[in-house]
């Protein structure tokens, strides 16, 4: 674990904890807090999990309470231990310490079980047989009120031997529900007698063949709260309109722990979408390489593209906690990942678009090593040396045939500084037969050496560059957003969100690195400098054999430059 990974997520005071203060001023809870992270292990984490795991992890740590991490693996059909393993890894990453306290939802089974027994021994709950389509029928909609199922009245006794043998598999999936019974004529829908039980003749990663009925999710997670002790059941805002039936459950069945359910805006990031279900189908149609492709806003592409957790954390603060939905601009995010790159990230030149520099007047067999500055923002992260020869290569776009106003590189007549060594001046350059330019010829002065004229003169440009002895060839994979609209809930319903797909947003080119860069360990942070910030590709890249980085962001910040402006 690096040390950004090993900190607690901080998080800014909130309406959260507001009410939590409150509560410990009142004595409620006996003084506990207990918060929990919940998934529900059927796809990978994304940047809006990072949200919530950062609020319920650091609220407890702010409140000297506990954090528990829970899966909430009721849905037999779309759960894997591979998600499991997944989302274990990835809240770790984030910094969050579950300590003991890892919990499975599958392990309540017995419990929930009990306590459906419970409701219908009360006459709170009854096995239905409508089939899904007269389901939503009877239920009405938010004009019309509910009908009753017909057979929303049989006995207790027949609904608990209805219901033993959904237990016992007698009947097929889709054919009987458990219902809670409530009120069909409730503004609320949710309250109008939901299923709580399904029969699912499935395997289960955590129980196996144990069980053919699964309790479903309105049912399963207050009690699931409750068995816990957590004290302040914090979730989206989605989930605001299901709270009455939350404390339903939970009041009728009398439990000795009554969670308080708090709800806040989830994220909502441009040029990105969060539905587990749509990022699932971009990876199983390969529209991505897979779950942590750098472009997806998975916890796991993002470490993959080389974003610190640090980076993450300090986003989720950035943006706050609010009751309120917004669209959050990815800029924001971006430059959170610079602000912490700057500080840790080693200094290197790599060349993306190389273009081949002679020095004339530069010695044939002469190698000289030039020192250069491994991090301006660190001076303890020292200094290294970058060989130096008579031909180089520069970037393509740092010479310019017939410069514009306000190009301050090479061009003829030019003189520039290239990085930590000397001014050179340009004198002429070589085109081939389709007319592009594949050589620039140059004079170096030897006084400036370091990159600093004796005689105090000045020089507008400075390019960076590689010796063409030493470089050697690696793969960078440019990202950009993976869609064109900004706001992908815009798109309109009924349009296949995938046309808003960036063709661009991807692009892989061979360019030129130091020597050491190609020796350096999967992970590993770099800024190339002028080209943006790179890592070592976790997956593809094989010290000394193949070189592979991933640009985790470019140099530019806009967000940046709005701040300035405010």
């Amino acid at each position: 674990m690096s040390e950004s990974e090993s900190e607690v997520p901080k998080v800014a005071p909130n309406f959260i904890h507001e009410i939590i203060i409150a509560d410990l001023a009142q004595g409620k809870n006996g003084g506990r807090v207990v918060t929990r992270f919940p998934p529900e292990p059927n796809g990978y984490l994304h940047i809006g999990h990072a949200k919530s795991i950062c609020l319920n992890y650091g609220t407890a740590v702010k409140f000297g309470g506990q954090f528990n991490l829970r899966m909430d693996d009721t849905n037999p059909t779309k759960e894997d231990t591979e998600y499991v393993d997944s989302i274990l890894e990835d809240v770790r990453w984030l910094g969050a310490d579950w300590k003991d306290h890892f919990y499975y939802a599958s392990n309540y089974f017995d419990q929930l079980y009990n306590y459906a027994v419970q409701l219908i021994q009360m006459g709170k709950a009854y096995v239905c047989e409508l089939s899904e389509e007269e389901f939503k029928e009877y239920r009405g909609d938010i004009n019309t009120p509910g009908k009753p199922s017909p057979y929303r009245d049989r006995s207790v006794e027949e609904n608990l031997d209805l219901f033993e043998r959904m237990k016992n598999g007698e009947f097929p999936d889709g054919s009987k529900v458990l219902r809670a019974k409530i009120d069909m004529a409730d503004p609320n829908m949710h309250m109008r007698d939901p299923a709580i039980y399904r029969i699912r003749h499935s395997h289960h990663h955590n129980t196996g063949d144990k069980w053919c009925i699964y309790p479903l999710y309105d049912f399963a997670h207050c009690l699931e709260d409750s068995i816990e002790g957590i004290t302040h059941s914090i979730c989206t805002l989605e989930f605001e309109i299901h709270r009455p039936l939350y404390d339903w459950f939970l009041n009728v069945l009398d439990t000795p722990v009554k969670p308080q359910q708090i709800e806040f805006a989830r994220l909502n990031l441009t040029y990105t979408v969060m539905s587990k279900r749509k990022l699932l189908e971009l990876v199983k149609g390969n529209y991505v390489s897979g779950w942590d492709d750098p472009r997806m806003p998975t916890i796991c592409a993002f470490r993959r593209r080389g974003v610190p957790a640090e980076a993450i954390r300090d986003f989720c603060e950035v943006i706050g906690v609010t009751k309120f939905n917004s669209l959050t601009d990815i800029a924001l995010l971006e430059h959170c990942v610079r602000d912490c790159l700057n500080k840790t990230a080693i200094r290197t030149m790599a060349v993306m678009n190389p273009l081949k520099l002679v020095i004339d007047n530069y010695p044939e067999d002469l190698v000289e090593e030039m020192e250069a500055v491994n991090n301006p923002e660190n001076p303890e992260d020292g200094t290294r040396k970058v060989p130096f020869s008579k031909v180089l290569y520069i970037e393509k776009e740092d010479f310019m045939e017939n410069p514009v106003k306000q190009f301050h590189r090479l061009a003829v007549g030019k003189e520039v500084r290239l990085r930590y060594a000397y001014f050179v001046t340009c004198t002429s350059f070589v085109k081939n037969e389709a007319g592009e330019i594949t050589e620039v010829h140059c004079t170096y002065d030897p006084a400036t050496k370091g990159g600093n004229a004796p005689d105090g003169r000045k020089v507008k440009g400075t390019i960076h560059w590689l010796s063409e002895k030493f470089a050697k060839e690696a793969e960078a994979r440019l990202y950009d957003r993976l869609f064109t609209i900004e706001d992908t809930s815009a798109i309109p319903e009924g349009e296949d969100y995938k046309n808003y797909l960036n063709p661009d947003s991807l692009k892989v080119v061979k360019c030129l690195i130091e020597a050491p860069l190609a020796d350096a360990a999967p992970g590993s942070r770099f800024q190339f400098e002028r080209n943006g910030y790179f890592c070592t590709d976790s997956k593809d890249h094989i010290p000394g054999v193949k070189p592979v980085f991933n640009r985790t962001v470019a140099l530019k910040d806009s967000w940046a430059k709005l701040m300035k402006k405010a």
